[in-house]
């Protein structure tokens, strides 16, 4: 049965059970994921089980709500953290939302709650400086005695793009344009429509694709730009670290993080940032929050990191 369907036969008199289940065929009609659903339909059953079972949905108020929150944070008796609570609350919210937006509710009881949003550490990134000396690193293990280009090309081309280790991993020869008259970008693609949205295009300078012919050419790259392992890429970069004796160890996240500073610092337009890293304008304003406070950290002004 489809969610418009089932949504025809909630009213106000409805209780919750019959109107959760018209949720998750609502959400899954709209392509959310597996575990979505299993979140948003856990949190809804708690508060099933909270209200009595009679409960008619126009009769579920903001101090009902309320009362609900209370009790999952001090009276339930099993901990809930503070991400676990903000997500609680966007279930709720969703949906009440869409009872609304349906027209079985006439107010939604839970568009005053207060959504509390959880900002996670601030996350480790590499100095001007430690870049500097990372790139010089593995740029000594590519023209040592026993040559290995995969580490230069691998930490530049991630300094550069801030890609994700699946993107790194997913990235493809054919997504390479290095001869185009405009200048070289690599095209990041995703084979599931639903993240379509994500595929950009992202400059890389002349210095990488020298890099990357000389590695493609020594390691025979014929498809996957890539074909190594997950863990032997990190391997990869935990060499530069070990190499550049640094005491932190690099990773994809930090390469990533650090990335995004740089052009931050440099006066790179936050819209341009956002669509270099693939991510939502929704989900920028933490990222943004964030990539702020790591300029101040590292003695820049928000004047100059603007």
């Amino acid at each position: 049965m489809s969610a418009e369907l089932t949504i025809a036969h909630i009213s106000e008199n409805t209780t919750l059970q019959p109107a959760i289940q018209a949720w998750k065929l609502y959400l899954r009609d709209q392509g959310r994921s597996n575990h979505t659903l299993k979140a948003f339909a856990a949190d809804l059953a708690l508060l099933q089980s909270y209200l009595p079972t009679d409960q008619e949905l126009g009769k579920i108020t903001t101090k009902d709500l309320d009362e609900f929150l209370d009790w999952l944070q001090a009276d339930r008796g099993i901990p809930c953290s503070p991400k676990t609570l903000s997500r609680r609350i966007t279930s709720l919210k969703s949906f009440f939302r869409w009872l609304t937006q349906f027209g079985v509710l006439s107010t939604n009881p839970a568009e005053k709650i207060v959504q509390k949003t959880v900002f996670s550490p601030l996350p480790v990134t590499l100095t001007r400086q430690e870049c500097l000396k990372a790139l010089d690193a593995a740029d000594g293990i590519r023209t040592s005695a026993n040559p290995d280009p995969r580490p230069y090309t691998l930490l530049l081309l991630v300094l550069e793009t801030a890609l994700k280790k699946g993107e790194v991993l997913s990235l493809m020869v054919n997504h390479l344009e290095l001869d185009d008259p405009e200048g070289p970008y690599i095209f990041v693609r995703y084979q599931s429509p639903r993240y379509r949205y994500k595929e950009r295009k992202i400059a890389v300078s002349p210095q990488w694709v020298e890099a990357y012919r000389d590695y493609a050419e020594r390691y025979q790259i014929k498809d996957t730009v890539f074909p190594w392992s997950q863990r032997r890429l990190e391997y990869l970069l935990e060499d530069v670290s070990k190499v550049a004796s640094m005491e932190k160890h690099i990773s994809f996240d930090m390469l990533r993080w650090t990335s995004a500073l740089n052009n931050l610092i440099e006066g790179t337009p936050g819209d341009q940032i956002r669509q270099k890293l693939g991510v939502s304008k929704i989900q920028w304003r933490e990222v943004y929050e964030k990539l702020r406070n790591l300029a101040r950290e590292q003695g820049y002004s928000l004047t100059e990191a603007a």
